[in-house]
């Protein structure tokens, strides 16, 4: 049964799922409100929904970033640039003809469930405010928009900001700059402030695993993929006694340890960082206890003055088109849904590419919404313990992952793969 439905966001998990909706036979839309398609990926050099600066490339390797029903090119290096994985996502749209089904510059600003159990949709488009109805509803607008400032007691004299409105580093030449953070926004951001600042101060409340982009000549998640046959504890391990051989303690390098093995927490990649530490561009300080003037007060009672304060402390996950009731786990350590992607509350929406894997989304994007476009058609059937499974889930996740917001959607590549795929058939 083909049904008309839309899908909110036409970044990689929103055309992704456009092109399983149209595959199935649906009417299908997707709304953007950007003026053009990728989402967190169209930079920008002022304020903008995107979070990617000028340097910005992707984190895993193309090889298990790219969607496997399309690849991506042979001359792409390992890591691309952000300015390539836009194109690949370009040509992804037009090799599935998805551009006539994209309405840019147009944003949804409620998402209103009907009494006979459909969903109106209120857009706005170039002034012009219209409803439009659906059957079922795709959500794919992304969790990497929103920035999370947290409080910090006392005031700051000097710039205060959010990673996500970092984009160059040459406004903060000659500056002394304090980093708040140390996951891949922090210290991507704190290497290439170390380039051209006076001095660079990197803020780190608990130990981080630092994996570099490449071990043994490799991309690290091709190593991880060559390994698959371990079982997770020994990969685990394995993976944790390499890190130590290659690059030593951290606390050498004045990083706390971290408390939990490399799978139990979303791994920083990055394979200068601990080098420009060693080479004095980035002084590691413990967590911030208050604001003083120009100066910045540490847990450890340490003080030191800065011209800016980046803060690299994650975004709230949240959907204001949606009614609060709907989705009353925003916030929480845990997203209560099946897949990471269907509500038990709800049979006709859906949320994809909300779950942050051990890797990359999109190729796992792409499979959530196969799920949804056959179940919306009548060819998938979702479990009738649905809630069970869900609090299933939820009590046994594929690692002992950090309980804290950062890890509320985490999950790990290779097992939510396998998950998906067997849902498939």
């Amino acid at each position: 049964m083909h049904k008309r439905v839309a899908v909110i966001g036409a970044g990689p998990s929103g055309i992704a799922a456009l092109k399983a909706l149209l595959a199935e036979g649906h009417d299908a839309v997707a709304f953007e409100q950007g003026e053009r398609i990728g989402g967190n990926w169209v930079f920008r050099p002022g304020p903008s929904h995107s979070s990617v600066c000028e340097t910005t490339h992707i984190i895993s390797s193309k090889r298990w970033s790219a969607f496997e029903d399309f690849p991506m090119p042979d001359d792409y290096p390992d890591y691309p640039s952000h300015s390539q994985v836009l194109a690949y996502f370009e040509r992804y749209v037009a090799h599935f003809d998805l551009a006539p089904r994209i309405a840019l510059e147009t944003r949804v600003d409620r998402a209103i469930r009907s009494d006979h159990g459909g969903w109106t949709l209120q857009l706005s488009s170039t002034g012009v405010v219209r409803g439009e109805h659906f059957d079922a509803i795709l959500v794919a607008n992304g969790h990497h928009w929103d920035p999370f400032l947290p409080e910090v007691d006392g005031r700051f004299d000097g710039q205060v900001l959010h990673s996500h409105a970092f984009k160059r580093a040459d406004p903060f030449r000659g500056l002394r700059v304090l980093v708040v953070g140390a996951g891949n926004s922090a210290c991507d951001v704190a290497v290439e402030l170390s380039r051209v600042a006076a001095h660079v101060g990197l803020s780190v409340r608990r130990g981080q695993h630092i994996v570099p982009k490449l071990l043994g000549g490799r991309p690290g998640d091709e190593n991880n993929a060559r390994l698959l046959w371990l079982p997770r504890g020994v990969r685990q391990w394995l993976l944790g006694r390499v890190l130590r051989l290659v690059q030593g303690r951290y606390s050498d390098y004045g990083l706390p340890e971290p408390e939990v093995g490399v799978f139990e927490m979303h791994p920083t990649v990055n394979s200068e960082l601990l080098y420009f530490i060693r080479h004095g561009r980035i002084h590691p300080r413990a967590a911030i206890r208050s604001f003083d003037g120009a100066s910045v007060v540490f847990a450890d009672g340490a003080r030191e003055a800065y011209d800016a304060v980046i803060f690299a402390t994650g975004y709230n996950m949240r959907f204001p088109f949606l009614d609060p009731a709907l989705v009353p786990w925003v916030g929480a350590h845990g997203v209560p849904l099946y897949r990471k992607m269907i509500p038990a509350a709800v049979d006709n929406l859906y949320f994809i590419g909300l779950f942050q894997p051990l890797g990359c989304i999109w190729p796992l994007a792409d499979y959530q919404s196969r799920i949804a476009a056959r179940e919306i058609a009548g060819r998938w059937q979702r479990p009738a313990d649905l809630q069970v499974r869900i609090d299933r889930e939820q009590a046994n996740p594929h690692y002992r992952f950090q309980r804290s917001r950062r890890h509320a959607t985490e999950v790990d590549y290779h097992r939510f793969r396998a998950e998906l795929l067997a849902e498939l058939g």
